[in-house]
């Protein structure tokens, strides 16, 4: 089963690109809601490249890491990678009149439901146009 989530970003295509690849960046929206947070994140774009983003409860209760390695990289367009767990997931980045809209689409896992993955995608998607937006955002742009 597939799940696909998606967004606009109110940014140019750079400032999105380099928000979403950079660690600095990274740690700053790779999490589902305001009690968890990114405290590691590593990252090497390219195909056979690898990344790794801790995500932990800020209380401390629990932590994991996500991780993989890029199957296709295309700057400003287009990010494929494998999941340490097999998973397989898409992105497209798309110019668009009011920014970059972002699909993702990913093979669900079996431990969470699809609704709950649907939402802890889309909620971590939110955090990074929130991100962009704040910190990197065009005014010009609505």
């Amino acid at each position: 089963m597939t799940i696909i989530v998606e967004g606009t970003v109110h940014a140019p295509m750079d400032v999105v690109w380099g928000c979403w690849t950079k660690p600095e960046h990274i740690v700053q929206w790779a999490f589902a809601s305001d009690t968890w947070e990114a405290s590691r994140a590593e990252n090497d774009v390219r195909v056979g490249g690898r990344f790794s983003t801790t995500m932990a409860a800020k209380d401390k209760s629990a932590s994991f890491d996500f991780g993989g390695m890029y199957t296709e990289v295309v700057e400003h367009a287009r990010i494929a990678y494998d999941i340490d767990d097999g998973r397989h997931v898409d992105i497209e980045f798309r110019e668009v009149p009011d920014g970059v809209h972002i699909t993702e689409t990913f093979e669900a896992e079996t431990e969470n439901t699809p609704e709950m993955q649907r939402s802890g995608w889309q909620a971590i998607l939110q955090n990074f146009a929130i991100h962009v937006e704040t910190e990197h955002g065009n005014p010009h742009m609505p």
